[in-house]
């Protein structure tokens, strides 16, 4: 089952986007999970509470699970009770609070064996308030990270801010995270597509890099952002051997401030595609799709971090390079 982890900062409009998901009719049953529930949460008029479970019934089919307890416990608790039909959904979306870490939440569907037989990490979908986010990226190095860890990142309320500033603030936004594609949710309403099914994290899948990220303009800005993003590209092969212990090392001394990395490596000797990505200290590979015939092999690496030294990781990734 698809998961999708929905964060950003204090005021973005998480718990907005929520209602308007929880109802309306878009035919997916989805659980929610929440790290926080009171005066400030869902709607009650949205909710039919079970006082001996944690499982909340939506008007729309959809169920909410206020997390009291620990997360791969409520997250067992739901794959068991779907199994022999006590609950029905098909997917679970997990709002985090206002300043929190997303790190956490991603490594579990990394480092445990029953959600990972259960469960698969979607995307990380991060909101981000248009009129107040340029102070918040400032101040708050949380709002940053949350922007670097975002595979969607949604724009509220841009209705309230000017076009100019609007642009500026996107222009800021794809230089924190060139990766992560930028829609608008207006009042909490986006289309559905922005937010579930976008493969962030699956291993499987052609990982298409953005074509701008390599776009001189997406990275003019004057801010000195602590988060910051770079790439990696290269045509020539990569030597597995090489490639393996540059990884590690960069891994083990830098993962700490690595917040997201993942990459499309033409591998020497390979005759598909090498997916690498990874959450700080936690990284995984997996084949892609075949290189086509007449098909330029390319390898695209990008890293999202705070304080990084880009110059170190380049010089290593360059040693792998296959003269």
């Amino acid at each position: 089952m698809p998961v999708t982890i929905l964060t950003g900062y204090l005021g973005s409009g998480k718990t907005t986007l929520i209602n308007h998901i929880l109802s309306v009719q878009h035919g997916h049953r989805i659980a929610v999970i929440e790290n926080e529930f009171g005066e400030e949460g869902i709607d009650n008029e949205l909710l039919v509470q079970d006082r001996d479970e944690q499982i909340i019934e939506m008007n729309n089919g959809c169920i909410c699970c206020t997390v009291r307890g620990d997360l791969i416990r409520i997250l067992n608790e739901l794959a068991a009770k779907k199994a022999d039909g006590r609950v029905k959904f098909d997917r679970v979306i997990i709002e985090t609070t206002g300043l929190a870490d997303p790190a956490p939440v991603a490594q579990t569907f990394f480092v445990d064996d029953d959600i990972r037989q259960n469960f698969i990490l979607d995307a990380i979908v991060t909101t981000v308030d248009a009129k107040h986010a340029p102070e918040q990226l400032d101040k708050h190095h949380e709002a940053q990270e949350q922007v670097g860890f975002a595979d969607r990142i949604l724009v509220t309320k841009s209705d309230l801010v000017s076009p100019e500033e609007l642009e500026e603030l996107h222009r800021r936004l794809r230089k924190i995270n060139p990766k992560a594609g930028i829609r608008e949710a207006i009042h909490g309403e986006t289309n559905i597509d922005n937010i579930l099914d976008i493969k962030g994290f699956n291993l499987d899948a052609i990982l298409e890099i953005e074509p701008d990220f390599l776009d001189e303009d997406a990275h003019a800005h004057t801010h000195d952002d602590h988060i910051a993003s770079f790439v990696f590209s290269e045509q020539r092969a990569l030597d597995p051997d090489r490639l393996e212990e540059v990884l590690a090392v960069v891994v083990e001394k830098f993962g700490t401030q690595l917040l997201r990395y993942k990459g499309v490596l033409n591998v020497d000797g390979m005759p598909h595609r090498i997916i690498v990505q990874g959450v700080h200290m936690l990284v995984g590979s997996a084949a892609g799709s075949a290189w086509g015939k007449n098909e330029t092999r390319q390898s695209k690496f990008v890293f999202i971090g705070h304080d990084l030294p880009k110059d170190i990781i380049l010089e290593g990734l360059m040693s792998c390079v296959v003269e």
